[in-house]
């Protein structure tokens, strides 16, 4: 089968490689009919997470199960399904209180695995035309319709993306009426964003600098905050101000919820042609209120290969904690427990209430995947959200 092949720093290829095979009886074989690119694809793009010439990347899959072990009961060989990112088993004490990223059984010697994700298991990736998934009756989520109808964009971004926004409006406690700030408009971002006007926010701001994803944030009904027209933080406490805080709250000019959908990788807003992975963490310490909460979607990694000025090759990274803990505010991260979120945003979709797939802006044929990688890689071409069709 054709996959994409990470070869090395910034060098991916399109290569054959082995067909997977039935392994385990618990077993199937999905024929993939969508694949996404995920910044996340970027870290290991870039030589940033020590990633081996050889994986084969990717991990949002949408497709039909074309195999199908003996001990498979909950789908079926012809079946149209998303597979989440995370792998789990479904049985473990972790599964089964809902806490599918953290499974015990998928990775042994840690805990939790993903597809094509150095690191995190020996899974290879879903930017191919076949994918092995075990514990398929836990991993396979059914969907209605047929390939490549008016949904494909939409349910395969139930692989990943959507659910990792959602993730981080829970990590952020976004409830209705509350004031939200989202830094970063890429794809989970974008789609935090969206996840908070669906959990009924009062007022969500995104922040950015690229006009593609800002104009999205628009779309969903989010208010575009520009870095480059000054500091954000004070951008969005003015638009506070402007909007008549009731009396009584004018310290309360900030957000109720944070929300970093940057991660390690962030730019330094005084010096643009770099890193600073304090960046976000500084600006929402500021900007949230007191009592609020902040919710870390970005990845953070635990080893970085090629690490900023201010950041650590082990994944060490100063935090303004003092700040945190005099302002009293909540933070939550961590990987996104796929499963508990996948059957509602699907159906919300089906309703027509959730419009994921505005982030889909461009459509590519597995050929052209080093292509996509590299402008993905520069934010070059307007790229906010690739889908490839193997």
């Amino acid at each position: 089968m054709k996959a994409v092949v990470f070869d090395g720093t910034r060098a991916v290829s399109v290569q054959e490689v082995q067909d997977p095979e039935i392994e385990q009886p618990t077993d199937v074989i999905v024929r993939v009919t969508s694949s996404a690119l995920c910044g996340t694809d970027l870290h290991m793009y870039d030589g940033r997470t020590g990633a081996q010439p050889g994986l084969v990347l990717g991990h949002e899959p949408l497709g039909v199960v074309e195999q199908a072990g003996p001990a498979v009961s909950a789908v079926s060989v012809g079946d149209r399904v998303v597979v989440p990112t995370h792998l789990y088993c479904g049985t473990c004490l972790n599964c089964s209180r809902g806490l599918s990223a953290a499974c015990s059984r998928v990775r042994p010697g840690g805990f939790g695995a993903a597809y094509g994700y150095a690191g995190m298991g020996p899974y290879r990736g879903a930017q191919a035309e076949l994918l092995r998934v075990p514990f398929a009756d836990a991993n396979c989520v059914p969907l209605p319709g047929e390939p490549g109808d008016a949904n494909e964009d939409a349910f395969v971004l139930l692989a990943d993306a959507f659910v990792t926004g959602w993730h981080a409006t829970e990590l952020a406690g976004v409830r209705p009426g509350s004031v939200v700030a989202v830094f970063g408009a890429g794809t989970i971002g974008l789609l935090a964003a969206h996840s908070a006007v669906l959990r009924g926010a009062a007022q969500v701001f995104v922040v950015d600098r690229i006009p593609e994803r800002l104009e999205v944030a628009r779309s969903y009904g989010a208010e575009p905050i520009d870095f480059r027209d000054g500091d954000p933080v004070e951008q969005i406490r003015a638009r506070r101000r402007a909007d008549r805080l009731p009396p009584g709250e004018d310290g309360m000019d900030g957000v109720d919820c944070g929300i970093d959908a940057v991660g390690f990788q962030a730019i330094d807003r005084s010096d643009p042609a770099h890193e600073n992975p304090r960046q976000v963490i500084e600006d929402l310490t500021a900007l949230v209120n007191p009592t609020g909460r902040i919710g870390i979607a970005g990845v953070y990694a635990a080893k970085d290969h090629a690490p900023a000025p201010a950041g650590h090759e082990d994944g060490s990274l100063r935090v303004p904690w003092a700040v945190l803990f005099d302002k009293g505010i909540h933070v939550g991260f961590g990987r996104t427990h796929d499963r508990r979120y996948t059957a509602l945003l699907r159906d919300l979709i089906l309703t027509g209430r959730a419009e994921p797939q505005r982030v889909v802006s461009h459509r590519a044929k597995l050929d052209e995947a080093p292509a996509f990688y590299q402008d993905f890689d520069r934010r070059a071409n307007g790229i906010i959200k690739v889908v490839m069709k193997p």
